[in-house]
């Protein structure tokens, strides 16, 4: 249990004093949990009010869905292809017709606005679709060539890992817990989930969808935790982990993985930077800006942090910019003209707090923002618009996670590309230029896992047949695209050899068999054959 245990009798009076949720809807939610272990209340950031009494998972919870799981994905991985992909193309259509109440949820449980709680529905359905869509192409086997043609035949097929685990963060408490596990059961695997302990109410009524649409209920279930515990359980158990979180912690779910020789998928932190080039649009660029830095409060893996602008259009974009950032509406509110919520802790709003106020003492200036809004709810800050930022400040190369954001001049692109791929990271960038072929190019510099040219982050995230994930310290593997669908299996090769071994054979000594197969290696090679 958190500390406030019980809930006070005046409601008019005190907004914490009643549930912000239907609790019927609740228990039937949480009914989906495998959870035995008491239970916490969990809180709407933006508002404080109390949410609901959340069941929470043992270790032997854990093993117990992942032991049902497995019997179940025995069965499921010899469900045809095709009837994997209908089950995804049905759920494709029941999240858009209940995008209403998974906004409603996001918007409760991570506080962002219902502008940016709608991108994770999108987002779920493309990616539903597309892998419906491409289930042969990605999964069917695959015929390869064969050592020699017409006496070997080459195939490669695709086996499922089995029970694959995911914990997913809190800053896409939608699309983090769902889509990174839609390809893997496509795929004939079954998926333990362990979302976030602050947000597992979006991605329980995500998951009941998916067995509306025909999943197996025991191919997709989910715990609730904390880390150490439930995550640990999950890794020590599944055949294959999917983690999205911090780069601190990506590092021990990597060993742990490591030391039971299985996959794993991390998406981990970073520090992005946006370039700004000499001839880009002013005022395109300064409202690509604005999203890029401060939806979601700036809590996405892909938010800029670091925004560096050419010398000829400095004073023009930052103007530009300044006047669009003193114009966003914070607020508690859950309607379309909120332009940014609430961060989702007294942690987060900790750390945003003192990089700003560290910034300040050592000589930054604060060009907006720069404050906690307790006004508007316990866990706002405005967005702030830092400039002269220098390297001892901790806002300079540590990933803020929150609506904070950097300005640098640059004279020479050159200069940008090699400051902007300065330190650990390199999860995303971005790149602003009239000339799409120059950006692409100046792209190709940066790195990053993805880099968005002329936007922020969504023609990457939103392009499913593309990979994502990052370099360096942002992480391992990728999601989305093939990638993200062969990472949940063992590729399989089968050759049939026909007329002759590949050996010596009708009499051919050991010598001789050596001599026929270097001139029929020389004949193919001649033959343009790989």
């Amino acid at each position: 249990m958190s500390e406030q245990t019980s809930i006070p009798a005046d409601p008019e009076l005190d907004p914490t004093a009643s549930w912000a949720t239907d609790q019927s809807v609740v228990r039937r939610l949480t009914g989906l949990l495998r959870a035995t272990a008491g239970t916490r209340t969990s809180y709407a950031p933006a508002t404080g009010q109390p949410v609901a009494e959340l069941p929470l998972s043992s270790a032997d919870d854990v093993v117990a869905a992942i032991r049902s799981a497995r019997r179940t994905q025995r069965s499921w991985k010899g469900t045809s292809l095709a009837d994997r992909a209908a089950i995804l193309l049905r759920y494709h259509d029941l999240v858009l017709d209940h995008r209403h109440e998974l906004v409603d949820l996001v918007i409760l449980e991570s506080g962002k606005a219902r502008k940016q709680a709608f991108e994770e529905v999108a987002h779920v359905a493309l990616t539903a679709r597309y892998y419906a869509r491409k289930a042969n192409e990605l999964l069917g086997p695959q015929r390869k060539l064969g050592m020699f043609p017409v006496l070997t035949r080459a195939e490669q097929r695709f086996v499922p890992k089995g029970v694959v685990g995911i914990i997913s963060p809190w800053n896409y408490p939608l699309t983090m817990a769902i889509s990174d596990g839609l390809p893997a059961v496509l795929a004939g695997n079954a998926v333990v989930l362990k979302p976030d302990s602050q947000t597992p109410l979006t991605a329980l009524r995500a998951v009941e969808l998916l067995h509306e649409a025909g999943l197996p209920r025991d191919a997709w279930q989910v715990v609730n935790g904390d880390g150490p515990t439930v995550g640990g359980a999950l890794i020590q158990n599944v055949d294959y982990i999917c983690f999205t979180g911090s780069t601190k912690t990506g590092r021990l779910v990597a060993k742990q993985a490591g030391e039971r020789l299985i996959g794993a998928s991390l998406e981990l932190g970073g520090k992005n930077p946006m370039l700004v080039l000499r001839d880009a649009d002013v005022h395109r660029a300064a409202e690509g800006a604005v999203r890029a830095c401060f939806n979601s409060g700036g809590q996405l893996c892909v938010s800029m942090e670091r925004l560096y602008v050419a010398d000829q259009i400095y004073d023009a974009f930052v103007t530009a910019f300044l006047d669009r950032v003193k114009k966003l509406k914070l607020s508690a509110g859950t309607g379309w003209d909120v332009d940014m919520g609430s961060l989702i802790s007294k942690a987060q709003l900790e750390t945003v707090s003192r990089h700003v106020d560290d910034a300040r003492d050592k000589g930054a200036v604060v060009l907006a923002g720069g404050k906690a809004r307790p006004d508007l709810g316990p866990l706002f800050y405005e967005p702030t618009v830092l400039s002269a930022v220098t390297p001892e400040m901790e806002c300079f190369d540590h990933e803020t996670f929150g609506p904070v954001v950097s300005l640098y001049r640059f004279s020479d692109e050159s200069e940008a590309i090699e400051r902007a791929n300065e330190g650990e990271y390199g999860l995303n960038a971005s790149v602003w230029t009239r000339d799409g072929r120059r950006g692409r190019a100046i792209a190709a510099q940066l790195v990053a896992g993805t880099v968005n040219v002329n936007e922020g982050y969504a023609a990457t995230f939103g392009s499913i047949d593309t990979p994502m994930g990052g370099m360096r310290s942002s992480g391992l593997g990728r999601r989305q695209g093939v990638e993200g669908i062969r990472r949940y299996v063992d590729p399989q090769a089968i050759a049939t050899q026909r007329v002759v071994p590949i050996a010596p054979s009708h009499g051919l000594s050991d010598e001789t068999y050596a001599e026929v197969m270097t001139g029929a290696l020389r004949v193919l090679k001649k033959l343009g054959r790989a």
